[in-house]
């Protein structure tokens, strides 16, 4: 179902499907819309205590031209992961529509998937079709976010730079005869590294420390499993990568 916003520079209106008319979201008295239908599919579906609080579609947030919308999912991921919601990568924004970026520890808290957005433009018409993504969901680990983890880097100059580092951006700068050959190493590298999660170094040109084992499972034992996250405890069954 497509839908269209209207921001007037005071109060956000609505429209949906081939229906024309604009409908009051702000300046009502919830400020809130629910979509067209979902309340009595909802109630219909839930125990009875949640019956008649189905969540809304729309929201009218306090800030100007600011709209909530639900994607009609709820959010949960494992213990230790949480998800970056955020605007889709490398697609051209919806003219007039900016969506904001969070992190939501998705772990602990268990609700409707929704974001936030602020119209941009006064008086012209904000459109969001029905099978354009305007929304991406990225699961990331809360080890890669954790103060600890931000604050341990280092910032130097070429002077820094060790004999390896020099090797490696020399594969990048330096002329090489196969140009063709070097235009495609990055993304092969990157496709081999995906397939044998074990070594590395030999794909990237370095003698491995030490030969890679005859097989790899991807159940890790449990003697070889990822570190506890300390908001919880880990899985029952620990695998090389998280999912959600």
């Amino acid at each position: 179902m497509d839908i269209r916003l209207l921001w007037d520079g005071e109060q956000v209106f609505w429209s949906y499907g081939e229906d024309e008319d604009w409908m009051p979201l702000s300046g009502t008295d919830s400020g809130a819309v629910q979509f067209p239908g979902y309340a009595e599919l909802f109630d219909a579906q839930v125990p009875e205590r949640f019956r008649g609080y189905s969540p809304p579609f729309l929201t009218a947030l306090p800030e100007l031209g600011g709209v909530q919308i639900w994607t009609g999912l709820l959010a949960k991921t494992r213990p230790g992961w949480s998800l970056n919601v955020r605007p889709p990568v490398n697609l051209p924004p919806i003219p007039g529509l900016a969506a904001w970026e969070g992190i939501v520890e998705t772990d602990l808290w268990l609700g409707p998937l929704f974001n936030n957005f602020r119209i941009t433009r006064t008086d012209f018409p904000v459109q969001i079709r029905a099978h354009a993504p305007f929304l991406q969901v990225q699961p990331i680990p809360q080890l890669a976010y954790r103060d600890e983890m931000l604050a341990d880097h280092r910032i130097g100059t070429l002077a820094s730079l060790a004999a390896e580092d020099w090797t490696r951006l020399g594969r990048v700068l330096l002329p090489n005869p196969d140009h063709e050959a070097r235009q495609g190493l990055y993304a092969v590298t990157v496709r081999k590294r995906r397939l044998c999660p074990i070594d590395h170094t030999t794909l990237a040109g370095a003698e491995p420390a030490e030969a890679a084992p005859a097989s790899f499972s991807r159940e890790l034992p449990p003697d070889a499993s990822p570190a506890r996250s300390s908001r919880g405890p880990a899985p029952a069954k620990a695998r090389e990568t998280g999912s959600f």
